[in-house]
């Protein structure tokens, strides 16, 4: 590691926490996915503890059973928009689709976000998968992996000639003469592509991280693909540290071998804590929140995941030989492997994988005291297997309010974490450099 570098923390939330069975507890509020009062005080409990960023995610769709957990959800980029007047420093990410979007609307979206919250947007990058998403947009199925992949290449670029459509320069507020900004500065970009055609300019000016922070989720190879040309950082789950080692020197070379330095991409795992004062009040935590899974609405999610039928995963059974190879999945292909390989490693039944994805979907679940949680992180962190993590409370607002309260103090006596932000804007959290404009780079050439 290098001296002095430290790791970053994105606060990944979930409306009750990541635990499916969350919303069961006591302390629990079931309509808290559409509280703006309940996601303000996380965000503002993710900033005391100086956390690099909040992240919501997102899906087109109506996600899982809406008997199994709370499903509802706010659109993100408005949640953002809010939380921007209720935050000062704290990072602002949301999920956007490119599969079911248009490249003009969400670049200006994120473009006024990021404005709005001076400079501390990003923008989490995903091709939505899966036929009940695409019939909500007049398909009959889903569009293949690598044309999903192809459109969202593309969708990029034209995204970052829109937030480029503008110098940083061209607004001269020049009283006197009457001029408010100079036309020769503001182009059209004229895109024409396979997939789209758009004229620009966008109808805002460049923002102040010149275009928001992009952080991509795919662990699939045509994902990673997209992650070593555009991302900044990168979300991901892994279950153990040789395969996060793996993961981690991948992304980093692939990156390289794009001409972008591998420093300006950030490897940040999920990780599911559950704390307690002992290890073993952490894990009566861990096997409350578990006893409360529903295993008849698991059983027909893990069968859909799979695809199989709920009759071909007995409950007290492991998973059977004959599953589908990853090649014919034509949805979220990375976290199929990884459940299948989980399951297999571990020659765990079909109880014990809902068990195990219950809290995390195929995260990283820690359960133990403060010290034990700091500990693991900071050993995933000295061993080059991640420069941060997605930290997933499986409970909330608790289990954030804990890990702020009880882990953070610990990484930063240990000199792992900042004990105060010094930027102002999510890219200087991340030590990311303010990207140029295109065009002015173009014409200076």
């Amino acid at each position: 590691m290098t001296v002095g570098k430290k790791l970053h923390l994105n606060a990944f939330l979930m409306s009750t926490g990541h635990h499916e069975a969350s919303w069961r507890l006591p302390e629990s509020d079931p309509h808290a996915g559409t509280s703006l009062a309940h996601f303000t005080r996380l965000a503002q409990t993710a900033e005391r503890g100086k956390f690099d960023s909040v992240f919501f995610a997102d899906s087109p769709v109506l996600w899982g059973s809406v008997g199994r957990r709370p499903v509802s959800a706010v659109e993100p980029t408005v949640l953002l928009a809010a939380l921007a007047a209720a935050t000062e420093r704290i990072g602002l990410i949301a999920t956007a689709s490119t599969s079911y979007n248009s490249p003009y609307n969400l670049a200006r979206r994120f473009a006024s976000i990021d404005h709005l919250s001076g400079g501390r947007a990003g923008w989490n990058v995903v091709t939505t998968a899966g036929a009940d998403a695409a019939r909500n947009f007049g398909l009959d199925d889903q569009p293949l992996h690598r044309y999903r992949y192809e459109r969202a290449a593309e969708f990029l670029d034209v995204a970052f000639k829109l937030w480029d459509s503008w110098d940083d320069d061209a607004i001269v507020a020049d009283k006197e003469a009457g001029v408010w900004a100079d036309s020769d500065l503001v182009r059209a970009i004229k895109h024409s592509g396979l997939h789209f055609s758009v004229r620009g300019p966008l109808d805002i000016p460049r923002s102040p991280q010149g275009h928001p922070v992009i952080v991509q989720a795919g662990s699939s190879e045509d994902g990673k693909g997209l992650a070593a040309r555009y991302a900044e950082a990168v979300f991901t789950a892994q279950q153990t540290l040789e395969e996060a080692q793996a993961f981690y020197n991948d992304l980093k070379v692939r990156t390289a071998v794009t001409g972008r330095n591998p420093e300006g991409i950030k490897i940040l795992p999920g990780i599911v804590p559950v704390l307690g004062g002992t290890e073993a009040e952490a894990l009566r935590r861990e096997r409350e929140l578990d006893d409360l899974i529903r295993p008849e609405y698991a059983r027909i999610e893990l069968a859909k995941t799979l695809r199989v039928t709920p009759d071909d995963l007995p409950l007290d059974r492991e998973l059977p030989a004959d599953l589908p190879d990853e090649d014919e999945i034509e949805g979220a292909k990375s976290r199929y492997t990884l459940i299948v390989e989980l399951a297999r490693r571990e020659r765990l039944t079909v109880r014990e994988l809902i068990g195990r994805l219950g809290g995390g979907r195929g995260h990283r679940t820690f359960a133990g005291t403060p010290e034990q949680v700091a500990d693991a992180l900071e050993s995933w962190f000295l061993a080059g297997a991640a420069d941060g993590f997605n930290i997933m409370p499986a409970a909330l607002p608790s289990g954030l309010e804990e890990f702020v309260d009880h882990v953070v103090p610990l990484l930063q006596a240990r000199g792992l974490f900042r004990e105060e932000y010094t930027g102002s804007t999510l890219r200087e959290h991340y030590g990311l450099a303010r990207p140029a404009n295109q065009y002015a780079r173009l014409a200076s050439v």
